[in-house]
């Protein structure tokens, strides 16, 4: 069956690089990407396929069991328009065509200094030969990565003020994992960047692990009253154990929960919080238009947030003193 999909997925892949990504490469004077048009395209398509699958998945799930209801869902609404941008269109250029012009620029330095490129199988040769679990492994190193970054982003007071964009949403759902400022999805996306060269991850699956890992992600955002029992909370985040993160008590720069698929960093790093609570979510320090704006509104907003929190740090700092 899964021949069956990959077949599918080229098939459809390849029409759309032939119908519309080289026409618009030759358009452009590009055609340097030319090597590069199907494997987008085919991200794309994967990138389209996983929306898919976590509407499927989530939707009945948060009609059947939900946290809250609401009347009105037009904030939910915009969260959804940041998945479709983040999924189809900006990770697979971001991710897959920048990622990988870099990953070659960098072993070609490395090779000239007469060094072979670091993979995870030249570190942990027993990986030669065993793709699924060396995948596996990826995202671990790639959570633990994550689970880093996302606890910085709540302590320095700046990027709070970027990352409480996310935090803002009052109506938390499966579409939410996504809601991010583009300023912070940028650090995001170096940070992920430099950890995947440093252990060789192939181009094509950057974006996969993404994938993955982001459906992972917008279950335990999802508007579920679920947990996965006492061993399964501690093995996979769920929408229980996320949504403590998420809660009003833990907003700013003082929370729980940080690990975005694997609950185990946080249980190593002693930020783990296993309460059976659904607390409602949001931010009440973040401006309202980051709450129930539009996309632009949001986006402005966070970069006005950001440039008052940078001031007020400033200013604190120098009363200090």
């Amino acid at each position: 069956m899964l021949t069956a999909i990959d077949r599918y997925f080229n098939i459809l892949a390849g029409n759309i690089d032939q119908y519309l990504v080289l026409p618009l490469l030759y358009h452009f004077g590009w055609m340097q990407w030319e090597e590069l048009s199907f494997d987008w395209a085919l991200v794309c398509v994967y990138g389209f396929f996983a929306v898919i699958a976590t509407y499927a998945i989530c939707w009945p799930l948060e009609a059947l069991f939900p946290i809250e209801r609401w009347d009105d869902r037009k904030a939910v609404f915009t969260d959804a328009i940041y998945t479709v941008l983040n999924r189809v269109g900006v990770l697979p250029i971001v991710s897959f065509l920048l990622f990988y012009e870099v990953q070659v620029w960098v072993n070609g330095y490395i090779v000239d200094l007469g060094y072979i490129p670091p993979t995870l199988e030249s570190l942990v040769p027993s990986l030669i030969g065993h793709p699924v679990i060396t995948f596996i492994a990826y995202a671990l190193i790639l959570d633990c990565a994550d689970y880093w970054r996302h606890r910085l982003s709540h302590m320095f007071r700046g990027w709070y003020a970027l990352h409480a964009l996310h935090h803002a949403q009052r109506q938390m759902s499966f579409w939410s994992d996504d809601r991010n400022h583009l300023l912070d999805d940028l650090v995001a996306g170096v940070w992920f960047g430099i950890v995947g060269l440093a252990i060789g991850i192939p181009p094509l699956q950057f974006p996969l692990l993404f994938l993955f890992m982001r459906f992972i992600e917008s279950l335990s955002h999802a508007n579920i009253k679920l947990s996965f029992g006492w061993l399964g909370d501690r093995l996979l985040v769920s929408p229980r154990f996320h949504r403590l993160h998420h809660g009003l008590r833990a907003a700013g720069r003082r929370s729980c929960n940080y690990g975005a698929v694997f609950p185990f960093w946080d249980m190593l790093f002693g930020t783990a919080d296993f309460s059976n609570e659904y607390p409602p979510t949001g931010d009440k320090r973040a401006p309202e238009a980051m709450a129930t704006g539009g996309y632009l509104a949001q986006q402005l907003s966070g970069l006005r947030f950001f440039r008052d929190e940078l001031r007020a740090a400033r200013a604190g700092s120098r009363s200090r003193h």
